[in-house]
């Protein structure tokens, strides 16, 4: 079992997450990388990690020549295999501790 913050570091090593009470087969949640053109912006940090709107680069893939920064999200895939984009953790979803890994 995990706490969201450990679900939150799953999902940025490209795991997938789910509490153990959710309802519904195969429903979990996954970090989606983000896209930015190859001459976006950079800042560096003095503890050694390049961020792009805060975030860490690797979190993102090179995007066409020309397009906006789209940013890094948690997508849920719904129990019939939708996806809904921009997932947003609830109080009890941050506060509990039945995090577990999906494989």
């Amino acid at each position: 079992m995990m706490n969201f913050g450990d679900a939150l570091n799953h999902l940025k090593v490209g795991g997938k997450a789910a509490r153990r009470g959710w309802n519904g087969k195969n429903m979990f949640i996954y970090l989606e990388n983000g896209s930015a053109p190859g001459d976006t912006q950079v800042e560096p940090t003095s503890w050694g990690m390049d961020l792009i709107s805060g975030i860490d680069k690797d979190h993102f893939d090179t995007g066409a020549e020309g397009t906006s920064v789209r940013l890094p999200h948690i997508n849920l895939r719904a129990p019939n295999g939708t996806i809904i984009p921009g997932w947003l953790a609830s109080q009890n979803d941050m506060l509990a501790e039945d995090w577990v890994e999906v494989l």
